[in-house]
């Protein structure tokens, strides 16, 4: 194994099991690694401290274990067999030979990258199919032992194994970056497929749909509208394949409105509100900008307003403009509701921390000059777990808010 020795006094992450290595924190390294390639990483008095992917950038090292067992055969068996563990506690996957008949979720996230002590590797679970994403030249160049892996911990219950990492890996010459399939049962031919969510179907399209074709880290948050959303008139912006609308059309909402400006993704929203037995009269799917429709919407129209934009920031460098997007569309929302409204808002940039995201709503509730309250905090679901020694892993977060 090739030997990266740390710099004195630049071990202590590692001793606090942080999972990574920065590049100003080498002294020296003892070979020529390969991005991908595992290295074992040591402090400056030799002894061994973590062992991980290699790879060019400011993080030089993510690590995959603080011992030396990540060389072992069994390794990807061992890590997938815990990360379904978590599930299987968290009550979303069952354990094997259970009875899955009054089964209400089929789907959830196996691995969610450092959470499962695995950098750089997401696997979202399908109802027996298994989409990758690798985030990472090492993850990517291990997705054929991924996949024997995910055979031997899921067994005859496993469809198919999707690689869908060519917009996620590193661009690096040699890489085949091409989606497509490690690995198909026998008689497998789908490209999606109805899932359970809470007991509400989801048509899932692994090969055209943004990321691994479902977010499902927002399962609770939707669950939480549902609550709140009957008899209500609805608006849920950016709404992707209709998650939210789903539930609220299933809580009794008088009106939803779903609005979203890709075409591919009002589609499916119109097949989940009909695969659902829904009435399309209480529905309406609008394809256009979010935030141009929000500008232009009478006030007091909705009394239950859903804000769930992409990530405004990408990296550090992007995080003030950020936050004033933010502010701006918030304070949009906030100031369109009807009093006595709800506004569930959300951020998934990882760069913008909690405080900072309450800051800016905070920042357009007073813009507005209304009278709002924080009912609830909101953030990531169980299978979206968060590694207590890696809390920049937190990247979801959220409020509900009354609005006089």
């Amino acid at each position: 194994m090739i030997k990266v020795i740390l710099r004195k006094g630049r071990e202590e992450s590692l001793r606090r099991f942080h999972p990574w290595v920065f590049s100003g924190a080498i002294a020296e390294i003892q070979g020529e690694p390969a991005e991908g390639d595992i290295v074992g990483v040591y402090a400056c008095d030799g002894s061994f401290l973590a062992a991980g992917h290699y790879q060019i950038g400011s993080i030089a090292v993510r690590v995959l274990s603080f011992d030396e067992n990540v060389l072992s055969p069994d390794f990807w068996e061992k890590m997938l067999s815990k990360a379904l563990d978590v599930r299987i506690a968290a009550g979303l996957a069952l354990p094997e030979g259970a009875d899955a008949s009054g089964v209400l979720t089929n789907c959830y996230r196996l691995v969610h990258g450092e959470g499962d002590n695995l950098p750089g590797l997401i696997i979202d679970y399908y109802d027996g199919v298994c989409v990758i994403q690798a985030h990472s030249v090492g993850m990517f160049r291990a997705k054929k032992q991924i996949c024997e892996a995910l055979k031997k911990v899921y067994g005859d219950s496993l469809k198919a194994v999707y690689d869908k990492s060519s917009g996620t890996a590193p661009f690096k010459a040699g890489l085949e970056l091409i989606d497509g399939y490690l690995y198909r049962k026998e008689g497998f031919v789908d490209d999606r497929q109805v899932v359970m969510e809470n007991g509400h179907k989801f048509i899932v399209n692994w090969t055209e749909g943004q990321k691994t074709g479902f977010f499902l880290d927002q399962r609770e948050n939707r669950a939480l509208v549902e609550r709140y959303a009957a008899g209500r008139n609805v608006l849920n912006l950016f709404c992707y394949t209709g998650g939210f609308s789903i539930y609220a059309l299933a809580a009794g909402a008088a009106s939803v409105d779903s609005v979203d400006s890709s075409r591919k993704a009002m589609n499916l929203v119109d097949e989940n509100v009909a695969v659902n037995g829904f009435d399309s009269s209480r529905h309406n799917s609008l394809c256009c900008d979010a935030i141009d429709y929000l500008r232009d919407v009478p006030e007091g129209k909705y009394d239950l307003i859903i804000v769930d934009p992409p990530a405004f920031a990408k990296h550090r460098g992007s995080l003030r403009n950020a936050l004033r997007a933010y502010q701006r569309l918030n304070a949009a929302a906030i100031s369109k509701v009807a009093a006595g409204g709800l506004v569930f808002t959300y951020s998934c940039s990882q760069v913008v921390d909690k405080e900072a995201f309450a800051l800016a709503v905070f920042s357009a509730a007073a813009q507005c000059g209304r009278s709002v309250r924080i009912l609830d905090r909101l953030n990531q679901p169980a299978d979206h777990s968060v590694n207590i020694y890696h809390p920049e892993g937190e990247y979801l977060k959220g409020l509900l808010l009354y609005v006089e």
